[in-house]
């Protein structure tokens, strides 16, 4: 296999793209599109994997700057080894070039000394060349005698500079040194009367000067700034300490500092303002906050009112857009405490006539951060119902992901492996000739009857088999909540069926889905007049409330789930008490008639149980081999 990498991309590249380009040169054998983890946008750059050494030079010879979207691709081996890289061997830097000079045109002229494993010149947000690039070589030799030809030299009408690469921290290390021993002194805010000649003389007794300068516009007005260089360090340093801070006759104070490149002065800008954010932003940690959805009426005296009361407050600014109020604005406490008890009280206040939001403020970063993570743990919680939720008892749904569907179950090869089709996890019972299973089963006197039931919804043909086999056919399809809808003219009782066990004695039974023991099989319709039995049966736990088909019906659906987990996580806890969470919520899945088949027949509900539970295996030793 050859790997290719492909950068400078268009953020709106996709897999497929490239593949229908490199497809045309070789097979491919895969390709990967790098993204952010979290947001998934392009990182501009990706993989092409062929699986011949040939084909993948072939693109490398044919395709590289190839446009793409309105962008040249930059096309290299991929290099694993990050080392070579880091190294510096062999890596050119140039700068002063043109600006019609591209990546292409650059590669051209630098390809004769030998071969190149990188070549790019940088580019600024709009696709602008900033007149400066890199040269990788494969060998040294190359990157020498480039740099011996091509510097000092013309292109497109500009001499070009060529030298070794140098990293960041080693050019850092060497402006730290250059820093300590300095000759040219700048100096800003002079008296627009100052010229060369008076500058020279406040300056003359530092030292010996070689050069002096007062920089003036083309109209012949003073920019306020100038350049002295001295003959030595010691001198130039003595100024800069007894001039630098000191007033002009006119009371201006002079700033009197080494001379810096614009380069190395807009860095240590940088550096400073980084420094200032972070002392802000720790003198104003838990006292500064955000307050939303403020009324139109309400300005800065209004808002600092309205939180004086909970402490010494040292700024209030409601936030305008000519004039008109943005709806937002920000109140700053003295303390921390004062902020929080602000918080606490004021979020939710109504203030004019709308409710106010009020939390602490955020740094645009910080806040960006802390919603790419919130993104995150969501779909972190959606892939992770996919093997079932963690079932919580007591509270009052939670099991579910608010506003979010659940997502349908897949399973991988090595879990299927380990549950056979059926419909809803059904159980599976052995079935007995004679019994209302084999009847429904293959048995057509018994099942004619059980057809005939008034009370049974109608079964799809696809199902018919499936709940053959389960030996479920009492089973209602149709939500709980629909039962007594489908009931007009029939009684909640009708022909029990048995489970695996017979009769099932010790359990209770809920007339409207399972018939209590005893009942006739000739019951199945109402006679005409004849009132309906007025004793319901209940699914009894120890601990719980009994639970009547009526109160399941009656109940919100995400009600009815809840109902139920509270009686099925007391029985699994006795049977795998380190799952019981993930394994009730899994069962929860599950059709609301079938969970209340396995409260009356535990058996089914230890089947259950178990096929669960090798579910969660086979996906925590998948998991496992992927990260080994």
């Amino acid at each position: 296999m050859a790997s290719l990498y492909v950068g400078d991309l268009h953020s709106d590249i996709t897999e497929a793209m490239l593949f229908e380009k490199f497809s045309t040169v070789g097979a491919v054998l895969s390709i990967r599109v790098c993204r952010d983890m979290i947001t998934r946008r392009s990182l501009g750059y990706a993989y092409v994997n062929f699986q011949n050494m040939a084909d993948a030079e072939r693109a490398l010879d044919t395709m590289n700057f190839d446009i793409l979207k309105g962008r040249p691709m930059r096309i290299m081996w991929s290099q694993r080894d990050p080392s070579l890289r880091k190294s510096g061997v062999g890596n050119v830097f140039i700068k002063n070039l043109d600006r019609s000079i591209d990546n292409k045109a650059m590669y051209d002229t630098f390809s004769a000394f030998g071969n190149i494993l990188s070549c790019k010149v940088a580019q600024d947000e709009t696709g602008q060349s900033k007149g400066y690039g890199f040269v990788h070589f494969e060998m040294e030799q190359s990157a020498t005698q480039s740099i011996e030809k091509v510097n000092g030299m013309l292109l497109n009408g500009k001499k070009v500079f060529v030298g070794r690469f140098v990293g960041r921290k080693d050019r850092e290390k060497e402006l730290g040194q250059k820093a300590k021993l300095y000759t040219n002194v700048y100096i800003k805010n002079i008296d627009e009367n100052v010229n060369d000649k008076e500058l020279y003389e406040m300056f003359a007794k530092y030292g010996t000067i070689t050069s002096f300068k007062v920089m003036f516009r083309e109209d012949g007005s003073s920019r306020g700034f100038g350049f002295v260089a001295f003959e030595d360090p010691e001198e130039a340093e003595k100024a800069v300490t007894e001039l630098h801070g000191k007033e002009s006759p006119e009371g201006k104070t002079y700033y009197v500092g080494r001379a810096q490149k614009k380069a190395e002065r807009q860095q240590e800008l940088k550096r400073k303002f980084e420094q200032y954010k972070i002392e802000r932003m720790t003198r104003y940690q838990g006292v500064n906050l955000y307050v939303k959805n403020l009324d139109d009426t309400i300005d800065d005296e209004r808002l600092r009112k309205e939180f004086s009361v909970f402490g010494t407050i040292t700024s209030a600014k409601v936030m305008m857009d000519d004039s008109r109020s943005k709806g937002f604005g920000f109140v700053c406490f003295s303390s921390p405490e004062e902020a929080t008890k602000a918080v606490t009280d004021m979020n939710g206040r109504i203030v004019g006539t709308k409710p106010l939001y009020v939390a602490l403020a955020q740094r645009k970063e910080d806040r960006k951060a802390h919603l790419d993570s919130q993104y995150l743990q969501r779909n972190t919680n959606i892939r992770m119902q996919s093997i079932g939720p963690i079932y919580q008892p007591g509270g009052s749904s939670g099991y579910f992901v608010p506003t979010i569907p659940q997502p349908q179950r897949f399973y991988g090869p090595t879990q299927m492996t380990q549950i056979r089709p059926q419909p809803r996890w059904g159980a599976q019972p052995q079935v007995r000739a004679g019994t209302p299973q084999a009847a429904a089963a293959g048995y057509p006197n018994m099942a004619t009857q059980y057809r005939n039931i008034g009370a049974r919804a109608p079964v799809p043909a696809g199902q018919q088999a499936a709940l053959a086999r389960n030996a479920m056919v009492d089973r209602n399809v149709r939500p709980i909540n629909a039962v007594q809808q489908q009931m007009p003219g029939a009684v909640q009782a009708g022909v029990r069926v048995p489970g695996p066990r017979g009769s099932g004695a010790g359990y209770k039974y809920t007339a409207n889905m399972r018939n209590p023991p005893g009942q006739a099989q000739g019951m199945g319709q109402a006679q005409p007049g004849q009132p309906p039995a007025p004793v319901q049966a209940a699914v009894h736990v120890h601990g719980q409330e009994p639970l009547t088909a009526t109160m399941l019906a009656t109940a919100k659906p995400e009600d009815q789930k809840q109902m139920l987990g509270e009686r099925l996580f007391p029985l699994i806890q006795r049977m795998y008490p380190d799952l019981t969470g993930k394994i009730t919520g899994m069962l929860l899945e599950i059709d609301n008639s079938d969970l209340l088949h396995m409260l009356e027949h535990h058996e089914s509900l230890k089947n259950k149980v178990e096929e669960a539970v090798a579910v969660l295996q086979a996906h925590q030793a998948q998991t496992q081999v992927k990260k080994e």
